[in-house]
């Protein structure tokens, strides 16, 4: 059998669109070591809520959305932020711009 031949554009990185919603669950708590119950609790009070297409499907998070949550689990863990006040901050944060 051949060597495969590859063009230069073949073997060039790939970008990954930070709004695709492509990390599961378990995967985001690995990444992040945070425990999935405060997925599922940010995810009910409408703080990180990755989209399904139905409620049998998987959530699946995007790099923008992991990043709000490090944030989260951030104010959580160290700064024992309740999700009244997290709200609050996120709310200020937006503001900002």
């Amino acid at each position: 059998m051949g060597r495969m031949k590859r063009t230069k554009e073949e073997m060039e990185e790939f970008t990954l669109d930070p709004n695709m919603p492509v990390f599961t669950t378990g995967v985001v708590c690995k990444i992040l070591d945070i425990p999935v119950w405060i997925l599922k609790q940010l995810d009910a009070e409408g703080i990180v809520c990755p989209p399904r297409e139905n409620e049998s499907q998987a959530r699946l998070y995007s790099q923008k959305e992991i990043q709000k949550l490090h944030r989260c689990w951030f104010y959580i863990k160290v700064h024992k932020v309740k999700i009244p006040g997290l709200k609050v901050i996120l709310r200020m944060e937006k503001e900002k711009g």
